[in-house]
């Protein structure tokens, strides 16, 4: 979604700039990208559920990765070379995966939530009148671990709401959530659920943390692992029942305690795994979500899990 040509370098621009005005200009030539984007969806959706996650991804992912890539962008925005190094290095992070990301970007950053969340309900305006459907938006937060975080950026989301409404003079709902992938929001996931509408466990992130193990890195040694008996599977492609597992069941235990009715299910990879989904059954989970070409394996190992008598989860 931001990785397209006339985007990328409006992203970039909006990353190097040091000024919350800097930032605010880059924005607004994102905003009608992503409002475009999110009509789009809403109207093919046509009142069925979407949920968006707010931005999550580091920086760095957005920076260019070497020195002739820099000079030219650096020209592409008209910065002198010697400032745009400054600059990148000052973004510079020894653990990107682990630092200024999800929510806590947003956090730093709201103004990336206002452009966001008003992309978001515009488009759900637009796609209202287009459709003659109700829209809905659901709205996730990331990488949360403390209730404070979501409730600082759901305040950001309600500011914004009420501007969109008062310009538009009409009246629209949303729900807020938030994903779940740090083993101290499952910990904590009663009091993070009193002001989520519903949880997305994040189990590709909630796998990282809760081994340390990179994603990235891992094919490097489960090969050896396996071998030796040490780790019989790869946990990035089947959820790890014992640790991560008993972390999900944690979080959905403790936010069902606190809100009865929220929606729970999880993201990634394990989506569309059977063994994961057999877990997600026992669970009572609400839906799995997988990417697209894992969705035919997904939908039958749900309906062969409810066959069996585990639930009814939903695929996404």
């Amino acid at each position: 979604m931001f990785f397209d040509d006339g985007r990328v370098l409006a992203m970039r621009e909006m990353i190097l700039a040091d000024t919350e005005e800097g930032r605010r200009a880059s924005l607004a030539k994102l905003l009608p990208m992503q409002r475009k984007d999110f009509t789009e969806i809403f109207e093919i959706m046509s009142g069925l559920p979407v949920t968006i996650r707010l931005l999550d991804p580091p920086f760095h992912e957005f920076l260019p990765k070497n020195p002739e890539e820099a000079e030219r962008l650096a020209a592409d925005l008209g910065i002198e070379i010697e400032r745009f190094n400054d600059r990148l290095r000052a973004l510079r992070e020894y653990n990107p995966m682990l630092g200024h990301r999800g929510c806590r970007l947003l956090i730093s950053h709201p103004e990336i939530v206002e452009m966001q969340v008003r992309a978001i309900f515009e488009a759900a305006l637009i796609a209202t009148r287009t459709t003659g459907v109700a829209i809905m938006p659901e709205i996730m937060v990331p990488l949360v671990a403390t209730r404070a975080e979501l409730e600082y950026i759901k305040v950001r989301i309600h500011e914004t709401a009420r501007a969109v409404m008062a310009e538009s003079g009409k009246r629209f709902s949303y729900q807020i959530g938030t994903m779940i992938e740090l083993p101290r929001a499952c910990l904590l996931a009663r009091e993070i659920a009193e002001c989520a509408e519903f949880f997305s466990f994040g189990t590709n992130d909630l796998t990282q943390t809760t081994f340390g193990i990179s994603r990235d890195d891992a094919a490097g040694f489960l090969a050896s692992y396996d071998a030796k008996g040490i780790l019989g599977y790869d946990p990035f492609t089947t959820l790890d029942r014992q640790g991560v597992g008993e972390l999900v069941r944690i979080g959905v235990e403790r936010g069902r305690q606190a809100r009865p009715d929220i929606k729970v299910g999880i993201c990634g990879e394990h989506g569309g795994n059977p063994p994961s989904i057999a877990f997600c059954e026992e669970l009572n989970l609400d839906y799995v979500s997988c990417s697209p070409f894992r969705v035919p394996v997904a939908r039958l190992a749900a309906a062969q899990a409810t066959l069996a008598g585990r639930g009814s989860t939903r695929v996404a």
